[in-house]
C-alpha cells in the first residue's frame, strides 16, 4: 500500500486502522503504568535520571577518548574493531566478514542499528539467509515490515495475523493460541541457531574500561546468537559507550524500568572478546563495527548534542499523544516516535525526514519520560526553525506566517485582522464552532471541531470594563459618594 510521502499522509492511513490504534494505545498504556510502578519502587527516580544524564553527557563530551580506550581494550581481549563512516560502509564490512567465512546463514538478535543500515536487505541480495531471532523482529521480518516500536517491534500485529505469517513460513495446524505460536517460533529458531555460520547482534552499551559489549534481552535469544555461531559481529552506534562498569549499574536500573517497566531485565549479557582457551562456549571470532552515520555531526551542535545521550528505551513513545494514535510506521523512518522525529532528520542529510519534527504536539511528555533527561521537545522546535532557515517549507505556509507576523506587529493591524476574521468566519460557524473541512482548517476539523472566534475579544471586553469604571468613578465624584 502506498502510504504517501509525507507524515500527514501516512498518519491518515494509520488513523483509519482501528485495530492499530487500539493495540498501540493498549500496549503503550501498559508499559507506561508498569514504568511508574517500577520507578516508584526504586525510589529517588529523579536522582537516578540526573545521574544517568551526567554519565551520558560526560561520555559524549569525551567520546573520542572513550572510543579509543574501548577499541584498544577490545583488541587486547582478542576482538576486532572497525569504524564505519556510514551505513553503506558498515554493510560492506559485514558482508566482507561473511564472505571471508564463506557463510551462508546468519542469525540476528534485535538491533536498531542493523535496521538503520538495512543489513538484512544487503545480505539477502548477496544470497545469504538471515533470520531475526527476537520474536517480535521475526514477525515483522516475515511481514516484510520495519519495527513499529523500538522495544516491541510487532506492537501492531494481532494473533490472527501472526498465525497467518507463521503458517506461510511453514507452520502446520497452527492456532491463534499464544503457546502454539510461541512453540512454532521456538522450534524454528532452535534449528536456525544450530545451523548458523554467523551471529549478528546490536549493543546496548560498550564498556570502555574493559572493551566489553553489554546486551539487555528478555528472550535469551541473544545468548544463542553470540555463543553458537563461530563468528559474532556486533553493530554499535558510536555513542553507545559507558566509561566504567560502575556507570553500567546506573543504566541497568534506568533502562529496563523505562523500557518495559521491569525492575531488572531478564538477561544482561556481558561479552569481553571471543572464546578463550579452555572456554566451553562462545564465538571464536568477535568483530565490532562502530557506526558513525551522521552521529559525529551532532557533536559540534550545542542544541542537538544531547540526542546522542539516548539509550533507546522507547519510553518517549509510550507517552507521546501522536505516536499513541498513529503507531510507528506512520513516521516512515527506522526510529519512530519523538526520538525518531529528532534522530531521523539529524542522521540523514536532506529533506527526506524534515516533516517529522511537526509530528508532535510539543507537550513535553517525551522529555519528562526520558530517563536521561533529553530535552526532546526543545530539539523538535529547533529542527522546525532549521527547516524554515533552509527554506524547507511550503510557499503557502511561508506566506501565511509572513502575513501573521505583519498583522501582529501593530495593535491596529491586529484589531483589524480580528474584526475581518470574525466577519469572514460567519458562513462556517455552526452552534458556536466550525466543522468545515476546507483549506488550512482541514488538519484540525478532520479530528475535532474548531472553536469560532468570540464576537468580542478579551481586549475589547477589558476596554469596555475600563470605560465603565471610569464613567462610574466620574459620576461618583460629581455626587460626592
Amino acid at each position: 500500500m502506498n502510504q504517501g510521502n509525507h507524515v500527514l499522509d501516512r498518519a491518515r492511513v494509520a488513523l483509519g486502522d482501528d485495530f492499530l490504534r487500539a493495540a498501540v494505545r493498549f500496549t503503550a498504556d501498559r508499559l507506561r503504568t508498569k514504568k511508574y510502578t517500577a520507578t516508584e519502587s526504586l525510589g529517588r527516580w529523579e536522582e537516578w535520571r540526573s545521574r544517568g544524564q551526567q554519565i551520558r553527557a560526560h561520555t559524549v563530551a569525551h567520546l573520542d577518548y572513550y572510543l579509543g580506550q574501548f577499541a584498544d581494550n577490545v583488541t587486547r581481549a582478542g576482538g576486532n574493531v572497525q569504524f564505519a563512516a556510514d551505513a553503506s560502509e558498515a554493510s560492506q564490512m559485514v558482508l566482507d566478514i561473511i564472505r571471508a567465512k564463506q557463510a551462508r546463514s546468519v542469525v540476528k538478535s534485535k538491533s536498531m542499528v542493523s535496521e538503520e543500515i538495512g543489513i538484512n536487505h544487503v545480505l539477502e541480495a548477496a544470497d545469504v539467509e538471515v533470520v531475526e531471532t527476537d520474536l517480535g523482529e521475526y514477525i515483522v521480518q516475515l511481514a516484510k515490515e520495519t519495527p513499529s516500536h523500538i522495544i516491541i517491534p510487532a506492537i501492531h500485529k494481532n494473533r490472527q495475523q501472526i498465525k497467518d505469517l507463521f503458517t506461510e513460513a511453514g507452520g502446520e495446524n497452527l492456532t491463534t493460541d499464544t503457546k502454539t505460536l510461541a512453540g512454532f517460533a521456538r522450534r524454528t529458531m532452535r534449528k536456525k541457531f544450530l545451523e548458523a555460520d554467523v551471529g549478528i547482534t546490536g549493543c546496548n552499551f560498550g564498556i570502555a574500561e574493559s572493551g566489553s559489549v553489554v546486551l539487555f534481552t528478555n528472550e535469551g535469544n541473544a545468548d544463542m546468537v553470540t555463543n553458537l555461531p563461530q563468528t559474532h559481529i556486533v553493530l554499535m552506534g558510536m555513542e553507545r559507550l559507558l566509561p566504567t562498569f560502575a556507570d553500567l549499574e546506573v543504566m541497568a536500573n534506568l533502562l529496563p524500568r523505562s523500557a518495559t517497566g521491569q525492575n531488572i531485565t531478564t538477561y544482561m549479557s556481558v561479552l569481553t572478546g571471543p572464546r578463550r582457551e579452555g572456554d566451553h562456549d562462545g564465538a571464536r571470532e568477535m568483530h565490532i563495527i562502530v557506526l558513525d552515520n551522521g552521529r559525529s555531526n551532532q557533536l559540534a551542535d550545542a542544541k542537538m548534542k544531547e540526542v546522542l545521550n539516548c539509550i533507546r528505551c522507547g519510553a518517549c513513545l509510550n507517552v507521546c499523544p501522536v505516536y499513541r494514535q498513529i503507531g510507528g510506521h506512520a513516521y516512515g523512518s527506522v526510529y519512530p516516535g519523538p526520538i525518531g522525529a529528532v534522530l531521523s532528520p539529524v542522521l540523514n542529510q536532506g529533506e527526506q525526514y524534515a516533516d517529522l519534527p511537526y509530528a508532535s504536539s510539543l507537550c513535553g511528555a517525551c522529555s519528562e519520560a526520558c530517563p536521561v533527561k533529553i530535552p526532546i521537545h526543545d530539539m523538535l522546535v529547533y529542527l522546525r526553525q532549521r527547516n524554515v532557515e533552509r527554506g524547507w517549507v511550503k510557499p503557502a505556509e511561508r506566506a501565511a506566517f509572513k502575513g501573521f507576523a505583519f498583522a501582529f506587529a501593530k495593535v491596529g493591524r491586529y484589531k483589524l485582522a480580528m474584526r475581518t476574521a470574525r466577519i469572514g468566519q460567519g458562513p462556517l460557524v455552526r452552534d458556536g464552532h466550525i466543522e468545515a473541512k476546507i483549506g488550512p482548517l482541514r488538519g484540525w476539523t478532520e479530528g475535532r471541531n474548531a472553536p469560532a472566534l468570540a464576537q468580542q475579544s478579551f481586549r475589547e471586553m477589558w476596554g469596555l470594563l475600563e470605560q465603565e469604571l471610569k464613567t462610574t468613578s466620574r459620576e461618583s465624584g460629581r455626587t460626592g459618594k
